[in-house]
């Protein structure tokens, strides 16, 4: 069977090779023959998603006890935050693993158990013997490309060893790139070789050598720079999968090296660490040990270790987390290139809609059926980002400024009356493209909103597309178009009005997910105006296939609408961490939210991983202290006569916020001009890679830290409003600045382990929110200019 096959599909006048990827084990190839495919990974490979290997040299002969059990565990963990699945790679009692079980890591890990390192040479005596070995990068090449996975990502690749122009000394790892077509995600090759020649004879080799990052400097493992340069570099995961589907697309049967750098803040050390690798490179020389074949590589690796204290292992570790995380973001972009996308087409391409028909930029045009999406037979690049809910027209009644505003709701007062787009999980969507746009960062949003087939439903797709906005998204069916009839005051505060959502409220879960089965979005947010029924539908989805949930819950009555969903999760006997990812409520939400859980018929209090969590947060009298220090600061330091933070105590909204941490991981409430609030809770494993982790609590620079007892890290961060005058309308702020949000996660669905990350990720959306305070719309077109919001890039 072939590695690849080329098929040929009509899109919309174009012709389009799209490459799928064929596993050369499928379950009748490989019966007798001792490989055991873990299920994740083989239902992961038979359904195209991102799939991402991990070799287990590491585990076995890499890195002490027990910090290779743990570093094994923490790889998985940061590919699957990424979206993709891993398979840890090794042999168990002569039988090939691709994907193993946490067990069966351990009894690799344990240093009491005899373990050997394999590459190609010693895989077939291996079986022979049915031993336990861990696979070096060659041998994961090897499985990888059996198996049909196309990124794998390690620490440092072999190479030339010093001396190699005379010993012959040179890893297998080399001429495995020639056969496998993998790409190898890696921090380029080990220190402790000759990096110069180990290029000039990958060059010789005919393999791809590519700098994951703006330059195209070689990296030296323990360092950004090795003082060689490459003739190519990709700058995003979207470039190096291309490169990877060009690889597949032409039939080359060789794989490609991606090098990426050791993180910035490993730098300094970087040029340490290599002058005690020469000085442990000559002690091998001196001693022998440099003729020892494959013993020489962990000696090497020891003494440096030894040599620098453990401060080799600290970058190391690093450096493997990098490569894990970029090898996870890679294997994304890649899966959605083999599931029938095509990213060479500009994003921002989008159909026409007229009458009926959908008109390509190829100037043909496509008859459009009623039950589908408004443009479904148009194949647009997939989106990181998919927005669900509401999509309305808003009529917008105002009162004169000259009008008593206890006027306003007994009789018709003159004013004005104005016809513009709205609906929450649209004005989202238009918040999170405008600013996406504007700072000219590739991801892609996608709106999947229910419209009628009548004038409202056309204005709004025409509108949509004046936006630049996609349409692709928006499903066509009998329903009237959602429409909200808001009636404000003379100051612009909302009074009253008529809100008919039944066209949103009949939206199935049937219907959105083939969206996300499509597009396999970093991030999903979902409004309250979605049935409890649908909310439910999609995220058991989401929580199947680990795509992060956002759920906005649009007002106090429909707030609730998410917990049907989170009490399915709550059900399930592994659960280990919130069914929901992010939750963005006012404080009325919240604490409504927090009220309903409490009763009847949730009462999730009662829960034992309610209970586990809660216990194991651990928060004593030092976090209370550090809350009350908090309370007493002001709302802001320009303005004092806003008060001080002490709701947070005196309403129990610190309190509330702690105990929904079970349910949703990070709560961003919003406190209108009291600012916004930040209550999160990172995993003990994800919480050795956040830089939270080396923070304290600083009442003075208005946040708190604590550590629970399993390691993991509560944070409670509060962020002062921003000053503003002349508030123009009230409608549509929180939309915009959970819309900002949503911008940053899609970009960095992390951004909230990362301190100035998250500082940078809420200061945009605040100034978003404060542009829309200040403009008639429901989203304020400022919000497209990108020195408005101060930032380069999220």
């Amino acid at each position: 069977m072939s590695w690849a096959r080329c098929i040929r599909v009509v899109h919309t006048g174009y012709t389009v090779p799209l490459q799928r990827r064929l596993s050369r084990l499928s379950t009748t190839d490989r019966s007798g023959i001792p490989i055991d495919i873990h299920p994740e990974v083989e239902e992961a490979l038979s359904s195209g998603k991102p799939v991402v290997s991990l070799e287990t040299t590491l585990i076995t002969h890499g890195l002490p006890y027990p910090t290779n059990l743990e570093t094994g565990l923490e790889l998985e963990q940061i590919v699957k935050s990424t979206g993709s699945i891993p398979a840890t790679i090794g042999v168990i009692d002569g039988r090939v693993k691709i994907g193993l079980e946490k067990r069966e890591l351990e009894r690799l890990a344990d240093p009491d158990r005899k373990t050997v390192k394999l590459s190609r040479r010693d895989i077939a005596p291996a079986l022979a013997h049915k031993a336990d070995g861990g696979t070096t990068c060659s041998a994961t090449l090897i499985f990888s490309a059996l198996a049909g996975i196309k990124v794998f990502a390690t620490g440092g690749l072999g190479g030339v060893h010093r001396g190699g122009e005379i010993s012959m000394d040179v890893s297998a790892d080399l001429h495995e790139l020639t056969r496998c077509p993998v790409g190898l995600v890696s921090a380029g090759v080990k220190s402790i070789l000759d990096i110069g020649r180990t290029l000039e004879y990958l060059e010789t080799l005919g393999v791809p050598v590519v700098a994951y990052g703006k330059t195209r400097d070689f990296p030296a493992f323990f360092s950004r720079k090795s003082g060689f340069t490459v003739p190519w570099n990709v700058e995003d995961p979207l470039q190096a999968a291309k490169l990877l589907f060009s690889q597949g697309q032409l039939g080359l049967q060789n794989g490609a090296l991606l090098a990426v750098p050791i993180p910035h803040e490993y730098e300094a050390k970087g040029a340490e660490i290599q002058r005690l690798v020469e000085q442990a490179v000559m002690e091998s020389e001196a001693n022998g040990m440099s003729k020892r074949g494959k013993e020489v590589t962990p000696w090497l690796l020891a003494r440096v270790a030894e040599l620098t204290k453990g401060g080799s292992l600290a970058s190391n570790l690093a450096l493997l987390r990098n490569t894990a995380s970029v090898g996870g973001q890679i294997a994304v972009q890649y899966a959605k290139l083999v599931n029938g996308y095509d990213h060479l087409y500009s994003a921002s391409f989008t159909p026409q809609l007229t009458g009926n028909t959908v008109v390509t930029n190829t100037g043909s045009t496509t008859p459009l059926s009623s039950s589908a999406s408004v443009a479904d037979e148009v194949t647009l690049p997939p989106a990181d980002l998919i927005i669900v809910g509401s999509a309305a027209i808003d009529v917008t009644a105002r009162a004169d400024a000259s009008t008593d505003s206890s006027l306003v709701q007994n009789s018709t007062v003159p004013g004005k009356i104005a016809l513009s787009v709205g609906g929450v999980a649209r004005n989202m969507a238009e918040a999170a493209h405008r600013i996406l746009t504007a700072q000219e960062l590739p991801t892609s949003s996608l709106l999947v909103a229910p419209v009628g087939e009548d004038g409202f439903g056309k204005l709004l797709v025409d509108e949509t597309e004046k936006l630049g906005m996609r349409t692709d998204g928006l499903l066509k069916n009998d329903g009237s178009t959602a429409v909200c009839n808001m009636v404000l005051d003379s100051v612009g505060n909302l009074t009253g009005g008529v809100a008919d959502m039944e066209i949103t409220q009949a939206l199935i879960d049937e219907q959105i997910i083939p969206q996300l089965r499509r597009h396999i979005p970093k991030v999903l947010a979902i409004d309250g105006n979605l049935s409890p029924t649908a909310i439910k539908g999609v995220v058991s989805y989401c929580d199947k296939h680990r795509i992060k949930v956002f759920f906005e819950p649009t007002s106090v009555v429909k707030s609730t609408s998410i917990l049907p969903a989170i009490e399915a999760l709550l059900a399930k006997p592994d659960i280990i961490e919130p069914p929901i990812a992010f939750f963005s409520p006012n404080l009325l939400e919240l604490v409504h939210v927090y009220n309903s859980i409490q009763a009847e018929p949730y009462n999730f209090s009662s829960n034992a991983y309610c209970w586990s969590c809660i216990d194991s947060m651990g928060l004593g009298s030092a976090f209370r202290m550090d809350l009350e220090q908090l309370a007493r600061r002001n709302v802001t330091d320009l303005d004092v006569s806003k008060g001080t933070l002490s709701f947070l105590i005196d309403q129990g909204i610190a309190q509330m916020a702690i105990n929904l941490l079970p349910f949703f991981q990070h709560l961003i409430i919003k406190c209108g001009e009291r600012g916004a609030i930040c209550v999160m809770r990172i995993s003990g494993k994800d919480a050795t890679t956040s830089p939270w982790g080396r923070e304290r609590s600083n009442p003075q620079a208005r946040y708190i830290v604590a550590q629970g007892n399993s390691k993991e890290i509560i944070v409670l961060h509060h962020f002062p409003g921003l000053a503003i005058d002349n508030v123009v309308n009230v409608t549509g702020a929180g939309d915009s600045f959970v819309g900002a949000v949503l911008a940053s996660l899609s970009q960095n669905p992390n951004a909230f382990y990362n301190p100035k990350d998250l500082e940078q990720t809420i200061t945009t959306a605040q100034q978003a929110a404060v542009l829309t305070l200040q403009s008639d719309l429901a989203v304020s077109p400022l919000l497209s200019d990108a020195l408005k919001l101060q930032s380069s890039a999220i």
